[in-house]
């Protein structure tokens, strides 16, 4: 079975494919140039001179593009963080400069021949195959220089595109022009030569103000309203606040800030950073996405404020035992902090005065604070499997005394702090999680009174749907 290739593989593919069709370009150049000019210097036909030179401006131009591609498709370096994306659209610049020059001159040569009538043209059937031929070609490097620009989303290709096809249009309104003269109307080919400026000035036109629009980071039409519906959709906890989007060489990228609850904990918040980053570039295939996460402002419980105060600090690693008590209708609050255990005490009583002053900032009228500070535990420590029959008997009769029936698995370790229990019981599902806390609070007291031997006791609770 064939392997697919990778996402590098194909990435690399892809640009050899660019730079072989901005070749190709350069060596159909050359050839449209040759023949261009000699059948105008042999006819005299102004028109077939200015599409020479048009075709000269598509060399230069092709040789930018090709150029342009191999700079732009270098990988971010020091100096370059974001890549070299944007000579792609500097070289196009550049085509349309030498663009406005042609039309000028053209324009200019078709006037002053209108107005002096010095038409001395030699139509012949040379002249006319080799303008067909011209034609044949300025299709076929049209088309692929169109479908390539697609493909990749290559603003370089795509101005190499937009001047065939201004070619492709000149050569038609050339051969139009040579045909008038052969028929007597001698203005025929200056007036080719005025299509033909007109035609150019309208794509050198085009060509700028598209690259400069990008230049300019002006947002890519649509594109920020379908990356916002995106993330709105995500039935997630967040609110975006910011949502930038620009394009350089054919790639979107993207600035989103979003804002998420500020008692959630970091690895959520990442996970939904995450998921707007997918959703963005499901939107907009092949976007650089880079997500920005902010703590929203909690306006919800005093507990969820308290929370939201004391995680906000740098060195606090957890919260729990949050309390609030409200005497005579005035909130005060206790609340205990893990921080790093080889932190001086001094510091860790700062920083605890730190999150004593939030709280009050955060909850106004708050009476009192106390924080108390643990240090936190260890990731792992060592334990061993305790087996006790008679213990394990106690368990058994405590649970079948508090739920009807016996635990569904009780393990016994001897940890650092003591011996511990962790027993699984099970509760009515349709009860209310309160009364279920409660049936286990009530457990873990009544193990504990029986086998004081045993200094905590851990206790699950699996439901159970009882017809």
């Amino acid at each position: 079975m064939a392997i697919p290739p990778s996402m590098t593989e194909q990435h690399h593919v892809s640009q050899r494919r660019q730079r072989r069709i901005a070749a190709l370009s350069i060596v159909a150049a050359v050839v449209l140039v040759v023949l261009k000019l000699a059948a105008g210097i042999v006819s005299g036909s102004l028109g077939l001179l200015a599409e020479a030179l048009h075709s000269a401006t598509d060399l230069v131009a092709a040789v930018l593009s090709f150029l342009a591609i191999r700079v732009g498709q270098r990988p971010p370096d020091r100096t370059h963080p974001f890549g070299h994306g944007r000579a792609e659209h500097l070289a196009a610049l550049f085509e349309a400069l030498l663009l406005i020059a042609a039309t000028i001159y053209i324009a200019y040569g078709a006037i002053n021949r209108l107005a002096t009538g010095a038409d001395d043209i030699h139509v012949s059937a040379w002249t006319i195959g080799t303008i067909l031929l011209v034609i044949v070609i300025d299709i076929g490097r049209t088309v692929t220089s169109h479908r390539a620009s697609q493909e990749f989303g290559s603003p370089a290709l795509a101005s190499n595109a937009l001047h065939f096809a201004s070619d492709l249009a000149g050569s038609v309104a050339v051969l139009i022009g040579l045909l008038l003269v052969a028929s007597g109307f001698a203005a025929g080919d200056s007036l080719a030569a005025l299509i033909v400026a007109a035609i150019v000035a309208t794509s050198a036109g085009r060509l700028l103000w598209d690259n400069a629009q990008v230049l300019m980071d002006v947002a890519p039409e649509g594109a920020e309203r379908v990356a916002t519906r995106a993330v709105t959709n995500l039935d997630l906890p967040l609110t975006l606040r910011r949502l930038r989007i620009r394009r350089s060489a054919g790639q979107y990228l993207a600035d989103v800030v979003i804002a998420v609850d500020a008692v959630s904990h970091v690895s959520q918040g990442h996970a939904i950073a995450d998921a707007v980053e997918e959703a963005v570039q499901d939107a907009l295939p092949g976007a650089d996405v880079v997500v920005h996460v902010e703590p929203l402002d909690s306006t919800g419980s005093i507990r969820d404020r308290v929370t939201a105060a004391a995680l906000a600090h740098p060195g606090i690693y957890e919260v729990h035992n949050v309390r609030v008590l409200l005497t005579d209708g005035v909130p005060e609050t206790s609340l205990h902090i893990k921080v790093r255990p080889d932190m001086r005490l001094d510091h860790a009583h700062e920083l605890a005065e730190r999150v004593e002053r939030d709280v009050r900032e955060k909850v106004s009228g708050i009476s009192h604070v106390d924080v108390h500070i643990e240090p936190i535990d260890a990731e792992a420590v060592e334990a061993g499997v305790v087996v006790d029959d008679q213990l394990l008997a106690v368990i058994s009769t405590a649970v079948l005394q508090l739920t009807g029936r016996t635990y569904i698995e009780a393990r016994l370790r001897d940890a650092p702090r003591g011996l511990t229990a962790y027993v699984t019981i099970v509760a009515r599902a349709d009860q209310s999680l309160h009364d279920a806390h409660e049936l286990a609070t009530r457990v873990e007291d009544l193990i504990q009174r029986r086998a004081p031997l045993i200094v905590d006791v851990v206790v699950h609770t699996e439901p159970v749907y009882e017809s």
